[in-house]
């Protein structure tokens, strides 16, 4: 599925960054586009686009972790950072087809300008009901992506880091 090495290093480690930088990124960007459709208009396909590089990066990053599982000793907080790493993807899954449904939402909604009363043209916007579910499904899932993604960098951080480091400095010379 992908690089479990790359120069010598558990691709894990390096991948990780790309999850914890682009999973929260993901969720405010459709955050704020749920919210704000003239800035979903503008984000265009870029949206979606970063949301499906989110999505990818995911089962890639858990694919390189469960190979590193099995190359480090058996410790119960490893465990349970794989554990929580494999409830991400149904986050990161959830918050591309939001970004998806908003980007064609706003496509299809902002394409072709509608005359008001009066004579003035204005942008066609989505039905104000349509509008408040996208907002609350994109808070709810984003805020969810963003807190599992805590979860197990915290997770991670703890397995990788317990008894590896003293809380007294230490002399070189």
């Amino acid at each position: 599925m992908g690089p479990t090495l790359i120069n010598g290093i558990p691709a894990h480690v390096l991948f990780v960054h790309l999850v914890v930088v682009l999973v929260p990124l993901t969720a405010l960007a459709v955050v704020v586009c749920a919210s704000r459709p003239g800035l979903a208009r503008r984000f265009g396909l870029a949206l979606p686009v970063l949301a499906m590089v989110s999505l990818i990066s995911v089962p890639i990053t858990t694919h390189a972790g469960e190979w590193l599982k099995h190359h480090v000793d058996s410790d119960p907080l490893v465990r349970e950072h794989a554990e929580l790493g494999d409830g991400l993807l149904p986050w990161a899954a959830g918050l591309f087809v939001l970004a998806a449904a908003l980007w064609w939402m706003h496509r299809r909604t902002g394409e072709a300008p509608s005359t008001e009363a009066g004579g003035r043209r204005s942008a066609t916007r989505a039905p104000g009901a349509l509008r408040v579910v996208a907002i609350a499904l994109a808070l709810v899932v984003g805020a969810g992506a963003v807190v599992q993604t805590y979860r197990i960098g915290d997770s991670g951080a703890q397995a990788a880091w317990h008894d590896n480091f003293s809380t007294t400095s230490t002399r070189h010379g």
